[in-house]
């Protein structure tokens, strides 16, 4: 599982920082997550494929999570695309991008289909046969959803030894991985436990961005591998997080720690501050395993 920040600072772009985008790879899926203002010259500087985004997810409809979507979505149209694009939001951005086409006159060429939003609990809005993405009802000043990317379970790990010393035909092996038991020619039944190893455990990433400190979200991001958590202000504005309706720092990491989460990633910083170090030496107080997001960094897990 791979994840590049694109961009996780709040409100406004500036010369050396950008709006909340992010890629997740996992699974040899590509989603591209929140789409600010910069992002399509983010994915070029991050050298990553246009042609591999077929997935966006947004998260809500203020600006600097969503105003740089029409331009990625008129440049897949200059690019030539072919391949259906799919956009997952709030309700509302269905209208709002097809009127910028409409009066642009640059009505797209491929496949452009939206998946609106309006649901208070967490759904399921993506299921393939490797992966499943489902909603994480946050509470802001607009309707936004977080966003769970989870793997499925993979397939079972030949034992070859076992299998080849109960001399089992090729022909058995994908459904011994499948997890099925195997009936020998004389009868006796040998359990899948005794011919495999048990799969890699899956692995998920939990995206939260922007939020006030809301514990109802922990049962749903429960033990997940990575959790990005917006930390928008340290403790001398916890009156202005409350105000706005963020979080700061210490709350990620209570969040975190309530849910029992591997691994924290902060971002979506004010850019009022100007060492983000800090966020992370205030949640390390409370929560020990911190990662700080930056534009164009990249982590792997």
């Amino acid at each position: 599982m791979n994840l590049t920040i694109l961009g996780c600072y709040a409100a406004t772009p500036r010369t050396y920082t950008n709006p909340t985008s992010q890629v997740l790879e996992i699974r040899n899926r590509l989603f591209l997550i929140d789409c600010g203002e910069g992002t399509q010259v983010q994915l070029r500087k991050n050298k990553i494929k246009f042609s591999k985004i077929n997935r966006i997810f947004i998260s809500h409809l203020h600006g600097d999570h969503f105003f740089g979507l029409v331009g990625l979505v008129s440049t897949f149209m200059l690019l030539n695309r072919t391949a259906d694009l799919h956009i997952y939001g709030p309700k509302g951005i269905k209208e709002i991008i097809k009127l910028q086409l409409k009066y642009s006159n640059s009505w797209p060429n491929y496949g452009l289909f939206f998946y609106e939003l309006e649901s208070k609990e967490s759904e399921i809005i993506f299921e393939d046969d490797k992966v499943i993405v489902k909603t994480i009802p946050l509470k802001h000043r607009v309707y936004t959803n977080g966003f769970l990317f989870q793997e499925k379970i993979k397939e079972r790990k030949l034992n070859l030894d076992a299998v080849q010393s109960y001399e089992i035909e090729k022909c058995y092996y994908q459904n011994i991985k499948n997890g099925k038991d195997i009936t020998l020619d004389d009868g006796r039944c040998i359990e899948n436990h005794k011919l495999t190893f048990d799969p890699v455990p899956p692995m998920s990433y939990a995206f939260c961005s922007d939020t006030m400190y809301d514990e109802s979200i922990i049962p749903i991001i429960n033990e997940v591998n990575v959790l990005y958590h917006e930390s928008t202000f340290l403790d001398s504005e916890e009156a202005l997080a409350g105000k706005t309706m963020h979080s700061t720092a210490k709350e990620a990491a209570k969040i975190a720690l309530k849910a029992n989460v591997k691994q924290l990633i902060l971002g979506h910083y004010s850019t009022r501050y100007e060492n983000i170090e800090i966020f992370k030496e205030q949640a390390e107080t409370i929560f020990p395993n911190i990662l700080l997001a930056d534009d164009g960094k990249s982590f792997e897990f």
